[in-house]
């Protein structure tokens, strides 16, 4: 009897050790974190993840993108017009929220969850080029661009676990609104009648379908404000610490 209590005693002790450094090695409290999937597109997007409660955490990722990547919009192409590619550069910052379901959390920060963001993104452009008037006349386009949006919205998606320290995080869908901010700035002098033809041009091209209908582009600097839906996905590494 005495060799069965103290088996049972030896048993649960190793099990009460076991269960302790199973604790240890799953109570990392932060995570960072590496966008893969902007890559392509020539941004470089670093998030870091701290543990708030049980399912709940806070993020925050900052990224920053130079002019190249996949993502170039095609320039103006007319008898008057024509402009080159148009890219862009600039940074953003991006707050999150988010709830992992416990059903589906295996050590803490993953499984399926849900949540909320804020994001601020701050982008510079520029649009050169060449117009032709009636005249057979040559004059050099050169416009600045700023562009500053601020988003909020919800989100949807799936960490998966690859082991204790790195996963997967698969950011299924995150549909928002922002309101966008845009400036621009023109940097040379051009005939009167270039506005006119420049913003038929723009009828046509579907970027600028976006501004308000009031906007058009005139000899002083322009701005315009509108607010459109937004949307958020990606793929990201993670690693635990």
């Amino acid at each position: 009897m005495k060799k069965a209590t103290t088996s049972l005693i030896i048993l649960f002790l190793c099990f009460n050790l076991f269960g302790q450094e199973n604790e240890e090695k799953n109570s990392f409290k932060n995570q960072f974190g590496l966008e893969v999937s902007d890559l392509i597109n020539g941004a470089y997007q670093f998030k870091y993840e701290r543990i708030l409660g049980e399912h709940t955490s806070l993020s925050l990722g900052i990224a920053y993108k130079g002019e190249n990547g996949i993502i170039r919009l095609s320039g103006l192409d007319t008898e008057q017009i024509k402009t080159g590619e148009i890219a862009y550069s600039g940074f953003k910052i991006i707050p999150e929220f988010r709830y992992y379901l416990k059903k589906t959390s295996q050590y803490g920060m993953d499984g399926f969850y849900f949540g909320a963001y804020l994001k601020y993104s701050n982008y510079q452009s520029d649009l050169d080029g060449t117009y032709i008037n009636d005249a057979d006349e040559s004059f050099t386009i050169a416009f600045d661009a700023d562009i500053k949006v601020v988003s909020v919205g919800l989100m949807v998606g799936y960490k998966l676990p690859l082991s204790e320290r790195f996963s997967i995080d698969f950011l299924i869908a995150g549909p928002g609104a922002g309101r966008y901010d845009f400036s621009f700035v023109n940097k040379e002098d051009l005939p009167d009648e270039f506005y006119d033809d420049f913003n038929e041009a723009l009828e046509n091209y579907s970027l600028f379908d976006l501004l308000d209908g009031e906007f058009r582009f005139k000899e002083t600097d322009s701005n315009s404000k509108f607010t459109l839906p937004s949307f958020r996905y990606g793929i990201s590494l993670g690693y635990s610490f």
